[in-house]
């Protein structure tokens, strides 16, 4: 996991001359912080490092964005299919 962490940016320790991983007070907080974030919203380590791309990536931000706007449109879209759907059922009875 730990790894994983810091492959994705999320938790980047400084390392020794040897190349062995050193966790400061910094990195300690940010581990005690993402299980309490795990645990109490649920959010999966694959769902940080996206959120931490999308900071890093304007243009994937952007498109994500366009369309998370597009998926959710109007909210009365969905009930006025709803309901088109129930007339044409209620006609082919």
């Amino acid at each position: 996991m730990l790894r994983y962490l810091e492959t994705n940016g999320l938790v980047v320790p400084r390392r020794t001359a040897a190349g062995y991983r050193v966790y400061r007070d910094r990195e300690l907080e940010q581990l005690r912080t993402l299980r309490l974030l795990r645990g109490r919203f649920g959010v999966e380590l694959d769902e940080l490092a996206f959120a931490n791309r999308l900071r890093r990536e304007p243009d994937l931000r952007a498109a994500v964005e366009t369309w998370l706007a597009a998926a959710q449109g109007p909210a009365t879209d969905w009930v006025e299919w709803e309901q088109r759907k129930h007339e044409r059922l209620l006609l082919v009875a």
